[in-house]
């Protein structure tokens, strides 16, 4: 563990060096219990120490024979679990109702429970895509599925010169915490490596752009969090003659910190 200068200590960082994603930390799907892992491999590359995770033009849709609106998406995740094949446990589930496709063996990778998480990265957006760091509960009991989301930027919400970034939380099927998110538009070029973070406690969850407090939210959830990384496309958001774009989410780090 390495000290950091205000008074946290490291206790977990990825700088993205090796040839692929720790195994013990990242699976490389994006929700595969609605799915299957087959149909939401994530399209990546690890290199010039980044993870770059990309949507290609021929990468397909993601759940395409029943998500509304149509998206194709390229995710990790640090944590893992479903019921079986046809019951209803499953990890943020779309639409009520929602049927396991694939069953999910358990894995939990990093999953903290506080302290000061930091993502150092950049975006490449059209108008139809958008990129997003957040955390959500393990959803071992259904409650425990709240949403910390540090960062989300949608292309359609970027200007010169600013962009429109959303922060908060989502309660989900969890009644202890209260539905408080905004996109605040700040005066940062998302093209360019940021550090979005949050300091998180039962108590409060600040959230940070570059070490400045944008955003402050009382009462967090307190339990396991898994990371979430992923790029998006909508092709309905389509403003013309932009299919062959390549949206991405470059990721240089993300580390997380516990108080002294």
């Amino acid at each position: 563990m390495t000290d950091h200068p205000d008074g946290w200590v490291l206790v977990f960082e990825d700088h993205f060096d090796g040839p692929e994603l720790d195994p013990a930390v990242w699976l490389p799907h994006y929700l595969p219990a609605w799915s299957s892992r087959a149909a939401t491999a994530a399209s990546y590359e690890l290199r010039d120490s980044c993870l770059h995770l990309r949507i290609p033009p021929e990468q397909g849709l993601w759940c395409g024979d029943d998500h509304v609106p149509p998206m194709r998406v390229s995710g990790i995740q640090s944590g893992n679990v479903s019921g079986p094949v046809g019951g209803t446990r499953g990890q943020q589930p779309y639409r009520d109702g929602l049927r396991v496709r694939e069953a999910q063996d358990p894995f939990w990778g990093w999953t903290p429970t506080g302290g000061r998480i930091e993502l150092h990265a950049r975006a490449v957006l059209t108008p139809r895509s958008m990129v997003a760091f957040w955390m959500v509960g393990l959803e071992d009991e259904p409650e425990r599925s709240a949403e910390i989301c540090v960062t989300e930027v949608f292309g359609d919400a970027v200007a010169p010169g600013s962009a429109a970034v959303g922060m908060g939380l989502h309660p989900f099927r969890d009644p202890a915490v209260e539905e408080d998110f905004a996109a605040v538009r700040l005066p940062l070029d998302v093209a360019e490596p940021h550090t979005y973070a949050v300091d998180w406690s039962a108590e409060e969850a600040a959230f940070l752009v570059d070490g400045v407090v944008v955003r402050r939210c009382a009462r967090p959830p307190a339990y396991p969090m898994q990371m979430m990384l992923a790029v998006f496309d909508f092709p309905e958001r389509s403003v013309g003659d932009d299919d062959d774009a390549v949206p991405e989410l470059v990721v240089d780090s993300l580390r997380g910190y516990e108080r002294r």
